[in-house]
């Protein structure tokens, strides 16, 4: 049974305000990934504590890199089910997690940071990591743009 909606509407909002998609279905993830050109950034999202901590302020420090994903897209594991499920049909050879951090290219998993990677970390070591992955992944051959201009629920926040 999934969370209820009062539940989880802040914790999706911290993704949303730094300008993710939210893939609700398993065809809105079939659609992101299927017909997104250059690199598509997935976070799956949580309620844990590692997420909160961790993961989001991570994704939202690693977002002020110069180099960053073409697009953001998010689903909410534990909420959207069905929709977490097929994003995760894409993470071949990883098991399922959440929070988790993936970035696609032309359908493919280029890179994975799954929740043993990211609990027990500092937010700046985890940011740290993912814009060495977008040095890697979004800069050669990338459409990455600077992106609109968001704002950061994380950026009073001291990390």
């Amino acid at each position: 049974m999934p969370y209820p909606e009062f539940f989880v509407a802040p914790m999706r909002q911290d993704l949303t305000a730094l300008g993710f998609r939210e893939l609700r279905t398993p065809a809105e993830v079939d659609q992101s990934i299927s017909n997104t050109p250059g690199t598509l950034m997935i976070v799956v999202n949580s309620v844990c504590g590692c997420a909160a901590g961790r993961a989001r302020p991570a994704v939202a420090l690693a977002l002020r890199h110069s180099t960053k994903p073409d697009a953001l897209a998010t689903v909410f594991a534990g909420f959207d089910v069905e929709a977490t499920a097929q994003a995760r049909t894409y993470f071949d050879g990883h098991q399922p997690s959440s929070p988790s951090i993936a970035l696609m290219q032309n359908g493919s998993l280029v890179f994975m940071m799954d929740r043993h990677q990211i609990e027990g970390r500092e937010a700046t070591d985890i940011a740290a990591e993912l814009t060495r992955a977008f040095d890697k992944f979004c800069a050669a051959g990338s459409l990455s743009r600077p992106q609109e201009e968001h704002h950061d629920p994380y950026g009073a926040r001291r990390l």
